[in-house]
């Protein structure tokens, strides 16, 4: 027989079905399937959320049975219900796009749960993105999505640069608190502003994407380059090692030759420049200054929030009628919203090590100008170059192909753009 329910319409979330459905049958529950296919941030806020309404009705007097978490091993094309085969993968309690599955951050979080019954991480301070304020939810239910007074945040550098101002965006949309510091406020050459920037925002992590970017510059700056990508990565590893702070930072797939590529991660580096050898020197003094580093390689990365990349000179030159000379070298393309996602994706997950990120799918500049000049309904013949290729310096990985493949970031490019190609004017290139 069908019992009144004493919730009111109104309830939204978790705690209020539970506690309806316990009004209703009177039967021992079990809540199952508790998986939420997007950013690990959100994963984690979901089984959270979920765990925490289990545990407060069962307290009311509901006989809650269980908490499972689905899927162990995440899932392929389920964002459409296996309607499409487009080959996205949202990873579960394990990630499987290794030789051997890898523990997310879920893996931590159901261990406590299960045997403890608490878990804490940063990013547990604000809701999901169900519970922010432009959703119903919010507003019929405010005291479940009220962020802590004051959440913890990540340090992000480099923020007149592409991928800080990348990360900055990213981090909002996802509800993750932080700070982007520019030069201005941290100059991470210098050791006393690290210090003095760690005190002053008291971090849980930092993110590292300042440094010189001039790479043909280099060559006649070697010292300069050197005090900015080298030393400056240096400085914070040091400084986040003795406070316990995880770091990420970045580097290129210029510390090798591009005699043989593709190249994994086990790959010994051979940079062939200034700049290559200033990276493959930060490499090596982060991971001697902090072990549990995250060190994440990456490749020509382009995006869709500002001009300064391949894709979009090529698309400005070919709009305007001017054809284009392009290296018939072989690189792997980047998506920048992918690079982000998935190297915070990783520090949540508190990976450490070398990694390398970017999108599979190596090309040779040229067959990249002509890839996007024809998604973009323009003439691809008027991007010319060399057949051959003088170097390869595509990177792959043997700790798992994460990003999207680089045939996916196409389409997505042309219709994030936020810049008009046909005719803007570019400002001058971010130094940082």
């Amino acid at each position: 027989m069908r019992r009144p329910c004493a919730c009111s319409e109104t309830e939204v979330g978790p705690a209020a079905r539970l506690r309806e459905a316990w009004e209703r049958y009177r039967r021992p529950v079990a809540v199952t399937e508790v998986h939420h296919g997007c950013t690990r941030d959100e994963q984690l806020r979901w089984l959270k959320e979920v765990w925490d309404a289990a545990l407060q009705v069962r307290e009311e007097g509901a006989d809650i049975r269980a908490v499972t978490i689905w899927s162990m091993f995440g899932t392929v094309d389920w964002n459409t219900l296996l309607t499409e085969r487009n080959g996205i993968y949202e990873p579960g309690i394990f990630d499987v796009r290794a030789a051997a599955p890898r523990p997310t951050v879920l893996a931590k979080a159901s261990t406590a749960l299960a045997s403890v019954g608490a878990f804490d991480h940063p990013v547990l301070d604000r809701p999901g993105w169900w519970g922010r304020e432009t959703r119903f939810y919010a507003h019929v239910n405010p005291s479940a999505c009220r962020p802590v007074a004051e959440p913890r945040r990540l340090l992000v550098t480099g923020g007149s640069g592409t991928l800080g101002r990348s990360f900055s965006r990213v981090c909002d949309t996802r509800g993750l608190d932080h700070v982007l510091t520019s030069r201005a406020d941290l100059d991470i050459s210098d050791p006393r502003s690290v210090e003095a920037a760690l005190a002053c925002h008291q971090p849980w992590a930092v993110i590292n994407t300042a440094g010189y970017v001039r790479v043909e510059d280099a060559e006649r700056e070697p010292d300069l380059c050197l005090r900015e990508n080298a030393r400056g990565a240096e400085n914070l590893a040091r400084a986040c090692a003795v406070r316990g702070i995880p770091l990420v930072t970045f580097s290129s797939d210029l510390v090798f030759d591009g005699a043989r590529g593709p190249y994994v991660e086990s790959d010994q580096v051979n940079p062939a420049g200034v700049y290559g050898r200033t990276k493959a020197e930060a490499e090596r003094r982060v991971v001697a200054a902090h072990p549990g580093a995250l060190v994440i390689r990456t490749s020509a990365f382009f995006g869709p929030w500002d001009p300064y990349n391949f894709a979009f000179g090529v698309l400005r030159a070919l709009a305007a009628g001017e054809a284009i000379e392009a290296s018939g070298d072989v690189v792997s393309p980047t998506y920048v919203p992918d690079l982000v996602h998935v190297a915070l994706d990783l520090l949540i997950d508190g990976e450490t090590g070398l990694w390398h990120l970017a999108s599979p799918g190596a090309t040779s500049w040229r067959d990249f100008a002509r890839r996007i000049a024809r998604e973009a309904g323009l003439d691809p013949e008027m991007a010319a170059g060399p057949e051959e290729a003088l170097r390869n310096a595509a990177l792959t990985s043997e700790r798992g192909l994460l990003l999207p493949p680089l045939d996916t970031t196409f389409e997505r490019f042309l219709r994030d753009c936020e810049l008009d190609w046909s005719g803007s004017a570019v400002p001058a290139i971010a130094a940082e």
